[in-house]
């Protein structure tokens, strides 16, 4: 994570933290992210996570709950939005609704429980969701160079952003 250079050349790394429910568990998610310029795919080399749930009783669970919520966070992230044309809305049912499949899930995701005897144990619920959201849109704006606000980071989105913004020049009077 070092090596992060000065982003903007379709490759990124971001990071961010959270605590769930500001009362349980403690996650920080490290992601590195590739942007295709020309079709505006994210892709997810690697993801590393640490999270301290109090005393870990199952640490290997605990691994299990992290990965999930990191896979389930960069599907809403990338993916996931209910369609609406001008009157109502366009999605009925799952087959329509856009998901994250195998082909996109992370090259790797790493994720280190810290072992913490003797404290009370907070759970992992949900703890990687946030940060993951968070770690994404972080690396995607270091790799463009430009944060994207609206989700979710659609390959439309992407090339969007990355569209030239218009300069506007002011005209001498006559």
């Amino acid at each position: 994570w070092r090596r992060r250079g000065d982003g903007g050349d379709g490759s990124g790394t971001g990071f961010a933290f959270a605590r769930y429910k500001n009362l349980a568990s403690y996650c920080a998610v490290a992601m590195e992210v590739r942007v295709d310029r020309d079709s505006g795919e994210i892709h997810v080399p690697r993801v590393v996570a640490a999270v301290d749930s109090g005393e870990a009783v199952n640490p290997d669970g605990i691994r299990n709950q992290i990965e999930c919520g990191i896979v389930q966070s960069l599907s809403w992230t990338t993916r996931e939005a209910v369609g609406f044309d001008k009157t109502h809305r366009t999605s009925f049912d799952w087959s329509g609704y856009p998901i994250l499949r195998f082909p996109s899930v992370p090259g790797r995701i790493d994720v280190e429980v810290v072992d913490r005897p003797n404290q009370p144990f907070l759970g992992a619920g949900e703890a990687a969701q946030g940060p993951a959201s968070a770690a994404l849109a972080n690396a995607v704006a270091h790799a463009l160079g430009r944060r994207l606000r609206d989700m979710p980071l659609s390959p439309e989105r992407v090339k969007a952003a990355l569209r030239p913004v218009p300069v506007v020049t002011k005209q001498a009077a006559g």
